[in-house]
């Protein structure tokens, strides 16, 4: 069983590098027509919705299952990021697309997750993109181990006890959803407005 935090924390405080306008090259999973993780993010939604003032909700459109990063817009080379792209797109050739279960919903100190099952082809798909990543610049950022696939429904907004927004969980029973997953985008990420929103820059197909 998943011990529950007993605080919450803002999950809107700027990490080093960050700032209001800068971009990031990442890639994620996202989940554009996928209706049932739509659903269960309604779902959620609306379960969460009375504590608007201490959690921001993430709408359907800027649902993701982050990856793995590339850097920052202005420090990452750009004829290095096409370099990436098209290392990373044979390699994903090779990734056959798979089905996904996700949910039911983990409160962590920052998020509310949704865990994924099963998590072993994301990490392939990881993989081929670090990969793909050590081979332009010979070295991958951000660490290899500590990943733990999910997807976020909310996001923290403030410092506070848990139990209001765990408190929730005791009498809510929701359906996970299913996904299927036939590529992985590399976008250009943002979190000005307290959310992270992105512009695509390439969408790469799974075998």
């Amino acid at each position: 069983m998943t011990t529950r935090p007993e605080t919450m924390r803002n999950h809107w405080w700027w990490r080093p590098g960050w700032s209001v306008g800068r971009r990031f090259y990442t890639w994620h999973l996202t989940f554009e027509g996928q209706n049932d993780v739509h659903r269960l993010a309604a779902e959620y939604r609306a379960a969460l919705a009375p504590l608007g003032d201490v959690l921001t909700p993430i709408p359907d459109r800027w649902l993701h299952l982050t990856m793995q990063g590339i850097g920052f817009v202005g420090e990452a080379k750009e004829q290095d990021v096409h370099a990436i792209l098209d290392a990373a797109q044979d390699r994903l050739a090779a990734v056959p697309a798979f089905d996904l279960q996700i949910g039911p919903a983990v409160p962590d100190p920052e998020a509310i997750l949704l865990h994924v099952h099963p998590d072993g082809p994301v990490r392939d798909v990881r993989n081929a993109i670090r990969d793909a990543i050590g081979n332009v610049l010979g070295e991958v950022p951000e660490k290899a181990d500590g990943f733990t696939p999910h997807v976020s429904v909310a996001y923290s907004a403030s410092d506070g006890p848990a139990q209001p927004v765990t408190g929730v969980f005791d009498r809510l029973e929701v359906r996970p959803a299913h996904a299927r997953i036939t590529s992985a985008e590399l976008i250009v990420l943002h979190r000005d407005n307290q959310m992270y929103e992105w512009e695509a820059f390439a969408t790469v197909p799974l075998g």
